[in-house]
């Protein structure tokens, strides 16, 4: 008899294919808690562009039509700042929907700065150009934020997390 930890002999394991899951009902939009999207845009100025009509195909997949524009609105000033900041290199844009909210966050290559003059001037050049995006998240009620990456090559990582009811009412009033 063999035991649970022995491997199945070579002509054994590949016996059996994997059984694709059942596709979804096309009418049934995915549910939007499983929302979990990104991807890499180079660092030039048409990647705003790139990343807003991502998280408009995205949200709308998932059902999630009532925030698009405060969305794309955040993502466009995102993906915007932190080319500003490091043109020229690659941005990773991560998109995730848990618990009721949104949250955006956008990775650059720009590395904090050691000398507390110069990183307290990049963070005033930071906030600076995230003024609009600012006034967006108060109006949802959310948050955001921006420090070190914890990517293993380092820079900015620069988030923002819209509730989605409050997302939802941006253009209402």
């Amino acid at each position: 008899m063999l035991s649970p930890f022995t491997p199945p002999a070579p002509e054994a394991r590949f016996a059996v294919c994997a059984v694709a899951p059942r596709e979804p009902d096309a009418g049934e939009p995915p549910s939007p808690d499983g929302l979990a999207c990104s991807l890499t845009v180079p660092g030039e100025p048409y990647s705003a562009q790139i990343a807003r009509s991502t998280v408009r195909s995205v949200l709308h997949a998932h059902g999630l039509d009532p925030v698009v524009p405060a969305a794309v609105q955040v993502v466009g000033e995102l993906v915007a700042a932190s080319w500003y900041l490091d043109p020229g290199r690659s941005l990773y844009l991560a998109l995730r929907h848990r618990e009721g909210s949104l949250r955006l966050t956008v990775y650059d290559g720009h590395a904090p700065h050691s000398h507390p003059r110069l990183a307290a001037h990049c963070e005033a050049r930071r906030r600076a150009a995230l003024r609009v995006m600012s006034a967006v998240v108060r109006d949802c009620g959310g948050s955001w934020g921006f420090g070190e990456s914890r990517e293993p090559g380092g820079g900015t990582r620069t988030w923002a997390s819209l509730p989605v009811a409050g997302a939802v009412g941006y253009l209402a009033s």
